[in-house]
């Protein structure tokens, strides 16, 4: 379980797609799907950098002519904060079948509260990043 409160949108993904494809485990192989199920919550507290909340762009296509829509990851955040966790997070992952397998196994949350209680997650620590200096 991981508590994404504070946290740096791309250094969360990055930690949390190695958690996914068990980059930490001593038998890691990449075309075997060896990592673990991580749940994030506050999902809606994520933090980004410099302006990105205004520059960045979500961009999605109907599949029609002139069917491209345009997203900021502000208004992301306000509307579905989940959905930018599991776009950062899919785009570290491998670009092959296995990339869908992984990301099945990836629980987001917008709030502190998850139906997982039962399988008794344990919490993971990340470092905080404050000034470009990490803790």
């Amino acid at each position: 379980m991981v508590d994404a409160e504070d946290q740096v949108l791309g250094r969360l993904a990055t930690r949390v797609a190695d958690l996914l494809r068990g980059k930490h485990k001593a038998r890691f192989t990449p075309h075997v799907d060896t990592g673990d199920f991580v749940v994030v919550v506050n999902a809606e507290k994520i933090k980004l950098t410099g302006h990105k909340l205004d520059q960045k762009k979500y961009y999605r296509h109907s599949g029609y002519p002139g069917g491209i829509k345009t997203r900021t990851a502000r208004e992301l955040l306000a509307k579905k904060p989940e959905d930018m966790i599991k776009l950062a997070v899919k785009g570290m992952l491998p670009k092959n079948r296995l990339n869908r397998r992984i990301l099945t196994k990836l629980k987001i949350y917008a709030g502190p509260d998850h139906p997982h209680a039962a399988q008794q997650p344990k919490k993971l620590e990340l470092q905080e990043v404050k000034n470009g200096e990490c803790d």
